[in-house]
Order: structure tokens, then sequence, then C-alpha cells
């Protein structure tokens, strides 16, 4: 099933850190932690594996947000957004050198948070070979990772796990996302999504259905099920199935 973005927020104003984690809520995102130190949020990504970190450059304590963000590296690629506020230059240039996706300068608006999110989710995607869907409008647009694909969803941003994925169906201009539990719709093709993806996992068998080749239960002459569904197979296409399933 699709699970909302998780986020952890550090930093040592708890009044500061209350307001950003009601933000992030209301945007559609799942906030895994409000910390003021460095040393808790390293142990709490370690254990909660949030998809993004939004960390105050100047943290009180052992660990600035800066050698916070070393140790967190080290311990695992995981996006990191500055929050700021006068940082001197020699601050901005340790922070710069640790590669962070974005800067947020404090005091800042709910619109400058959801953009540096949406802009991080991007840059991930970049950065892992991922590629993002060109949809028919911009604020549309979804992101395939390497392991997973991030979409709008109700106004949210949500990622589904490929490895989730039953199958993917065509429907005219739009497609439609299967998983065990839900359904999403994206405004673009399945040739789009199919040109993108990375197909160790996947295979389109007919020219409506791109199907997750490890969640199939069964194989007929003319059609294969995985779940309920009976999803047909194209002419010729059995054959190559059998092989593909064969090599998995």
């Amino acid at each position: 099933m699709g699970t909302l973005v998780k986020i952890l927020v550090v930093e040592d104003e708890m009044i500061i850190g209350a307001k950003i984690s009601m933000q992030l809520t209301s945007l559609g995102y799942e906030v895994t932690g409000i910390l003021p130190r460095g040393e808790e949020a390293i142990l709490h990504a370690k254990e909660n594996k949030p998809d993004i970190i939004l960390l105050d450059i100047n943290l009180k304590g052992k660990l600035d947000g800066i050698e916070t963000a070393i140790a967190l590296q080290q311990q695992g690629a995981i996006p990191i957004i500055y929050l700021t506020a006068n940082s001197d230059e020699a601050t901005f240039n340790r922070a710069k050198s640790t590669k962070p996706y974005a800067f947020i300068a404090k005091p800042f608006k709910q619109l400058d948070l959801q953009r540096a999110i949406e802009l991080t989710i991007s840059r991930m995607a970049e950065n892992t070979a991922g590629i993002p869907i060109e949809n028919k409008q911009e604020e549309e647009q979804s992101f395939i990772l390497s392991d997973r694909i991030f979409i709008r969803h109700k106004e949210k941003m949500i990622k589904i796990m490929l490895a989730e994925i039953l199958y993917m169906e065509a429907d005219r201009n739009y497609s439609r996302i299967f998983t065990s539990s839900r359904e999403y719709l994206l405004s673009t093709t399945l040739k789009t999504i199919e040109e993108k993806m990375s197909m160790q996992l996947f295979m389109r068998i007919h020219r409506s259905y791109l199907i997750n080749i490890t969640h199939v239960d069964e194989v007929a002459e003319s059609h294969v099920m995985i779940g309920n569904k009976a999803v047909p197979l194209g002419t010729g296409m059995r054959e190559q199935l059998m092989h593909r399933m064969q090599t998995l």
C-alpha cells in the first residue's frame, strides 16, 4: 500500500518544532519525531528510517546541525533539508559541504516547506538514477526511484514501494496502479511509465497491463491471476512470461 513520506524534525526550539510538525501533517506528511539534539536524531534515524530530515543548523548540545548531518550520512544516504536563521558565511560553507538537498531560511511559510520537500523528492530521483514522470500538469509530477515511486494522491506526496505494486492498467491517457489494498490514478500513459520503469520486476503482458512478475499466482492459457484479478495475456506473451519467471 502507499505510505506517507516520513520526515524527522530536528529542532531545539520545541515551539518551532511543534509548529513545523503541524505544517507537515497538514501537508500530508508523517512526522516520525521532533527531537532537540543531534545525538537523539542519529539514533532515531537508525531505528525509524525517515525519508527526509529537517535539521536546524544551529543545534545546541554536543553536536551542531552540521556535525549531526555528517554522522547521519555515515549511516545512510538520508536527504537533509537545513533550517537556518542568519548563519554566518563560514557556517553556511560548512553546511554546504555536506551537500544538503535544500535550505529553508527562518522564519518560513508552509509553502516554503512544501516546495523544499518536493524539490528534495525530485533531487532524490535524480541522485538515485530515478526519473520524473512528465504528467500533463507540473504540479502532478511523480518520480520513479530504483525501489519506489513518489506520486501525488489527494494533494499529498506519497511513496509506493515497487515491490508492493501488483499491476498497472492503462486507462486511455491515464494509468492506474494497483497494490493489495489501494488503487492510484496517474495522469500519464502506461507506455510512458514502462519506458521509465526498471523492468527487473515488471513485464508488459498486454497492451493495457504491466504486471509485477513476483505477484503472479497462476498462469493460464489466456490470462494470469494476480490476487483476485485475472489479467489478460497478449498473443504470444505466455511463453515469454514463463521464461521470465523461470529466471527470477
